[in-house]
């Protein structure tokens, strides 16, 4: 069975732990949302799949009156989630709405382009700004391996796009003034 993209971030998770979709969804949010995102629309299908294919099994669980199907990864699942991470990856894609206007903003007036760009700039500051809150919150002896590692990563790219913004925002700024002035 081919891997989606969900599949992958069902596997990863479920591969930490037994989970609901409620709980890889929140999974998802508190940590892999900042470079790759998965809703309910896509969660759901997904593990019915999963579990279609043998690589997941759900249990009928409760939690006070609520009941909910925890998932778990099978041994089947499991060699499916370690063939993917063994494997070189495939898939390059950054869906950044951001960088999409800024690559369309030559249809603003002259005077409003540097300002997309500023709007880039601190799109990428806030989230920079988040993830070093969850850096802070991380106690020490959580600072170790790959996740850690890969939120590392997250700040130094939220810091080189804020400043490659600004960087933008200050080249078109002077190309309008000096446009003013001739």
């Amino acid at each position: 069975m081919e891997l989606s993209p969900t599949a992958k971030v069902i596997l990863g998770f479920l591969g930490k732990g037994p989970r609901s979709g409620y709980e890889i969804k929140q999974s998802v949010e508190a940590s892999t949302r900042f470079f790759w995102a998965a809703s309910y629309g896509q969660i759901y299908p997904e593990l019915r799949r999963l579990e279609a294919a043998g690589l997941v099994r759900g249990e009928a669980e409760s939690v006070g009156a609520r009941p909910r199907r925890v998932f778990h990864l099978t041994e089947a699942g499991m060699a499916a989630l370690r063939a993917w991470l063994r494997g070189a990856p495939e898939v390059l894609e950054l869906r950044h709405e951001g960088l999409l206007g800024a690559f369309f903003a030559g249809s603003l007036e002259p005077g409003e382009r540097a300002g997309r760009f500023e709007a880039l700039a601190e799109m990428h500051e806030r989230r920079l700004a988040d993830l070093e809150a969850v850096s802070d919150a991380i106690g020490s002896q959580d600072r170790h391996g790959s996740s850690y590692m890969v939120l590392q990563h997250g700040i130094a790219y939220q810091r080189w796009a804020a400043n490659a913004g600004r960087q933008s925002a200050r080249q078109l700024a002077a190309e309008t003034s000096e446009e003013k002035e001739d």
